[in-house]
């Protein structure tokens, strides 16, 4: 934990800032490991406050022993927060733009005695896009219980259930092996259904003949997993096989491409091509994959802007996909960890086209 406050300190000092208050969520936990719903933390050169409530001051003080932890139920978040700022006699104070509202911000500089409000961007944020062992471990454990999900939902798909049927076997079955909770509202999507990259499950009955695309993911100690399988039911068309094998080929592709200093838009590129070269570079429309951690969506972006290099220790999805309207889509989804020569894959659930 002290490392990750000394290098938000360097990145303070880059940018100028005698102080910094951290409130988004994951942000927060990751600088503190304070896992309640309700604290700022107040980050100076000389200082790392954790400023909560009544409800929260027991816990903060197990969950973060690196910080000063302050009631301001008494006093109020503002009066508090000047006491410090005072304390530190600092000039300047970051707040994260995205983590607060116009309404808030204006607050802050009605209340807040500071020379300057300064707005940040990214900062934590990239911080954190590097996993530590003990991160990868949640991610890992995450990801497991995920292939034991599907592994389970195969035991019970069938003509004649529903989406929302399977959603919530996943669901289930997730938190029945320890899971927290979702990463995000799993995603069931059937027959023509199927070429909606985010198709919300609903009351269809899953028939004879479709794919069946599942994307879905749980929670671990804090830190998400995501996945997806499509499958066919019955026995899949010349069509289906092709498009299926093709997105397959895609994904493999992808996954060998990634090693440090290889930039997300490059890998992007390797499965963008052979998809497009196969005549489906119109039905694929979105990016190759995304960071995964803390939130279920982070840096780095796998896509056609993604500009960001990899490094030992990312965590990104590898999930192309081919949707065509009235006809039905495929997505397959690992889940991997940036190593020196090249990923570790913490998906393991099979990959060859499933007919049931």
């Amino acid at each position: 934990m002290e490392r990750r406050i000394q290098e938000l300190r360097k990145k303070m000092v880059e940018q100028k800032i005698d102080a910094i208050l951290v409130q988004q969520a994951a942000n927060r936990r990751y600088m503190s490991l304070f896992t309640g719903s309700s604290a700022s933390l107040y980050i100076s050169h000389q200082q790392q406050v954790l400023l909560t409530d009544f409800r929260y001051v027991e816990q903060a003080t197990k969950q973060s022993p690196n910080y000063k932890i302050i009631d301001h139920t008494k006093k109020g978040l503002y009066v508090t927060l000047n006491e410090l700022i005072m304390e530190d006699q600092a000039k300047s104070l970051g707040f994260e733009a995205d983590a607060i509202t116009y309404h808030q911000y204006e607050e802050y500089n009605k209340h807040v005695k500071i020379e300057e409000m300064i707005p940040i961007q990214n900062v934590i944020e990239t911080l954190r896009m590097v996993k530590s062992e003990d991160e990868i471990k949640s991610i890992q454990q995450a990801a497991k219980i995920a292939d034991q999900a599907f592994t389970h939902i195969l035991s019970v798909l069938k003509a004649g259930v529903t989406e929302k049927d399977m959603a919530l076997e996943l669901e289930f079955f997730m938190k029945k092996q320890g899971a927290q909770n979702l990463s995000f509202d799993t995603i069931v999507a059937s027959g023509v259904r199927s070429s909606l990259p985010h198709g919300v499950p609903t009351h269809k009955i899953i028939e004879e003949g479709d794919f069946v695309t599942f994307d879905f993911g749980c929670i671990y100690d804090g830190y998400c997993s995501d996945m997806t399988r499509t499958v066919v039911i019955g026995k899949a068309s010349d069509k289906q096989k092709e498009i299926y094998n093709t997105v397959l080929a895609a994904q493999e592709q992808g996954l060998a491409s990634i090693r440090p200093e290889i930039t997300g838009k490059e890998v992007d590129q390797v499965a963008r091509d052979l998809i497009t070269a196969a005549g489906y570079g119109a039905y694929f429309g979105h990016g190759l994959g995304h960071g995964v951690g803390l939130e279920i969506h982070e840096e780095p972006r796998l896509s056609l802007t993604g500009e960001k290099v990899l490094k030992t220790g990312m965590v990104v999805t590898v999930e192309p996909g081919i949707y065509i309207p009235d006809f039905g889509g495929v997505r397959i989804e690992d889940l991997v960890v940036v190593t020196e020569d090249g990923i570790e894959n913490l998906t393991s659930s099979p990959k060859s086209l499933i007919e049931l």
